[in-house]
């Protein structure tokens, strides 16, 4: 594992793709989260992906099944640091959640992020957007200039060791736009250790992976991953699937 230290002075997610930032939500928070969240997905009629029936390992439509989120990110230190970094008109589009209960592992591949949550999917160019639909939502490849627009930030909701299936990322791979997604023997691979209220920034373009957790884990890896867009408007006359202003 690499290094997380940068040069001084120099904003990690600039020169990184990345920050990591300790402590960000009180251990209170984080406890309170889990619980609402866990009534959030037992209640759901759709959304959760669950495994033979057992504990959801992940959901898409987290925005729409918990509304009342929406106002508690704005409010928390999360929506003043994203409003620091891309500007205040800002605002949340996208909200997922992911976990790797004990027995219901999962792994991805190197991979960046690009698809975004539409209401429409496109009426031309369809080879351009790569429209898809997932968990009933419209979805497309956004375009670049787009995603440097975007900022992902990563809640952590339990500890992340090495048992619970940490989170890999190139760092600087968010420069590389023409690069294929995959990580090679001279980049920096750092693996993301963190405790419960830590949050991950990131870029949508940042080369990241996930490994599968240790077969005899008794650990969650509980994550909400909260997706922001600097400005409301998207091209070619498409329109967010949401778009909730901080």
């Amino acid at each position: 594992m690499s290094s997380l230290d940068s040069n001084p002075g120099v904003d990690p997610l600039v020169e990184r793709g990345f920050r990591l930032a300790p402590a960000v939500i009180t251990d209170h928070d984080v406890a309170r989260l889990r619980t609402d969240l866990q009534a959030v997905l037992e209640s759901a009629t759709d959304g959760p992906i669950s495994q033979a029936g057992k504990t959801p390992v992940a959901s898409r439509n987290i925005r729409q099944l918990w509304p009342s989120i929406v106002s508690w990110i704005a409010d928390s230190p999360i929506g003043a640091e994203v409003r620091g970094v891309l500007g205040s008109s800002c605002g949340l589009v996208r909200i997922l959640y992911f976990d790797k209960p004990p027995g219901q592992s999962w792994s991805l591949p190197w991979h960046r992020d690009l698809t975004i949550a539409v209401r429409e999917p496109p009426t031309r160019d369809r080879e351009r957007w790569k429209p898809t639909v997932k968990a009933g939502v419209p979805h497309v490849e956004a375009p670049r200039q787009v995603l440097r627009g975007m900022l992902t930030a990563r809640l952590h909701l339990d500890d992340v060791t090495a048992e619970n299936g940490p989170l890999l990322v190139v760092s600087g791979s968010h420069r590389e736009l023409d690069a294929s997604p995959c990580a090679r023997e001279t980049d920096t691979i750092v693996t993301i250790y963190a405790r419960s209220g830590d949050v991950l920034y990131m870029r949508p373009l940042l080369t990241h992976c996930s490994r599968a957790t240790h077969p005899a884990t008794m650990r969650h890896r509980r994550i909400l991953h909260l997706e922001f867009a600097e400005r409301c408007v998207l091209p070619d006359g498409l329109e967010w699937y949401s778009f909730d202003a901080l």
